[in-house]
């Protein structure tokens, strides 16, 4: 049998070779222009967290656990928020927040038929959860080069049956929260803000996400860190955290944290309650207060996730960076591309820069995308540009509030490239140079 000694050696000497094998992949790393591919997103990592999950494994509790609650604890106090959750991506984190809004163990829950205002231009799993909570979204347009909520169409869109504003900070664009967060409290709403393309982005000063209600992140491998797959719930409100948490956890009543080494529970009464319906003392832990799921991440994600935070400044000065770079490189071409644009009190952490081809272009989208992409640069169009054109969403309930024109010309035009921090000068370089001898041909 190992002593605490001999196992302590064996994993530091693991750690050690997991440092040297992050060393030697690196020196194989190269950028040869138009031979290597230009990502649009992608992990941005060192040895730390190879290490962290190395560790992690090693302990083999896989699931949630003690790295779930530091990392929760330390984006909670990043965020300057009271509860948080972690869940497995920022998908659950949206279906999570809309459901906690729906259960019956609030004061005033949303019901099915109300209405939820958001945006067509949209991820479909920031709409998914109104629609699979019965709600019925009213759709509102965008403006045509910040791509959020046109906050001038809300009073249009209100009704006896608005009850919230979902929305989005679309690639960590901050949209105008301090006109919605108005809006939302003269008409007693509730606010979700979809943060996942926009840790880090602020708004006059405050973080996005720290505005609403409740606020989402996605730390998939694209977003601003990354635990792999993972994402998080957070809110000020606690009884919108139990009910988050219960449904991330199956739908039940205790609030325990898994694991919980005390055989009473945390709150030492696991075996107190008494429920209509239910035996006298049903154990807490099998008592289901909510329509749930399980939602949670790996305790190794968490691991990950703790180093990739400490990296998060980093992160987002690059990312701001390589956009005004990148921007400054295309504003000569603002006659045939709208040029995205920040309101004057956002300080945008950007997920990618976004361009859309002018309809009098003397080319198209697909010409320019499928010149990029032959030359190694990756692009994506912007989401689903107008969701309610997707063959999935032809037949849903909703109402459409006026025209929805930007939207459309999101759906024709619009499309994406990189600024993620693992873009070097190079890579930056060689994506300009690109663009300008494609436009040299016009």
């Amino acid at each position: 049998m190992l002593t605490i000694n001999e196992e302590k050696t064996l994993r530091e000497e693991i750690l050690e070779r997991v440092r040297q094998l992050y060393l030697l992949r690196e020196k194989q790393k190269a950028f040869t222009p138009g031979v290597s591919r230009v990502h649009y997103a992608g992990r941005v990592f060192d040895e730390k967290e190879m290490q962290s999950a190395t560790d992690s494994l090693l302990d083999f509790r896989l699931t949630l656990g003690k790295k779930g609650s530091e990392f929760i604890s330390a984006f909670c106090g990043m965020m300057g928020m009271r509860y948080g959750l972690a869940v497995n991506s920022g998908s659950s984190a949206n279906l999570i927040a809309v459901s906690a809004l729906c259960s019956p163990n609030i004061e005033h829950p949303l019901q099915r038929g109300d209405e939820v205002i958001t945006t067509a231009l949209t991820f479909p799993t920031t709409l998914n959860p109104i629609l699979q909570n019965g709600l019925v979204p009213v759709f509102v347009d965008v403006e045509e080069d910040t791509y959020n909520l046109d906050t001038e169409q809300l009073s249009r869109a209100l009704s006896p049956k608005t009850r919230a504003i979902m929305l989005a900070h679309t690639l960590g664009n901050p949209a105008a929260m301090d006109e919605i967060m108005r809006f939302a409290q003269a008409n007693d709403l509730y606010v979700i803000e979809d943060t996942c393309d926009a840790l880090d982005s602020r708004y006059d000063g405050k973080r996005c996400g720290t505005f609403g209600n409740l606020s989402t992140y996605s730390f998939y491998a694209a977003h601003h860190i990354t635990m792999g797959e993972g994402g998080a719930v957070l809110t000020n409100n606690l009884n919108l955290y139990r009910q988050a948490l219960s449904i991330r956890d199956w739908g039940r009543a205790c609030y325990c944290e898994p694991g919980e080494e005390n055989p009473l529970g945390a709150c030492r009464h696991r075996f107190d309650h008494i429920y209509d319906g239910l035996p006298d003392g049903y154990d807490h832990k099998y008592v289901y207060s909510n329509i749930g799921y399980n939602l949670k991440p790996l305790d190794l994600q968490c691991a990950i996730g703790l180093e990739q935070l400490k990296k998060l400044p980093e992160f987002a000065e690059q990312r701001r960076y390589n956009f005004t770079r990148l921007y400054n490189e295309l504003r000569e071409y603002e006659a045939t591309f709208i040029l995205p644009r920040s309101l004057p009190k956002a300080a945008p952490c950007w997920f990618c820069l976004p361009l859309t081809v002018r309809e009098d272009a003397p080319f198209s989208r697909r010409d320019i995308v499928t010149y990029l992409e032959e030359h190694l640069i990756e692009t994506r169009t912007l989401f689903a540009g107008n969701i309610l054109k997707h063959p999935g969403y032809k037949d849903i309930p909703h109402r459409v509030c006026g025209g929805l024109p930007n939207t459309e010309q999101v759906l024709r035009g619009s499309f994406f490239i990189g600024v993620y921090p693992g873009l070097t000068d190079e890579m930056l370089d060689y994506v300009a140079e690109t663009i300008h001898t494609y436009m040299a041909g016009f």
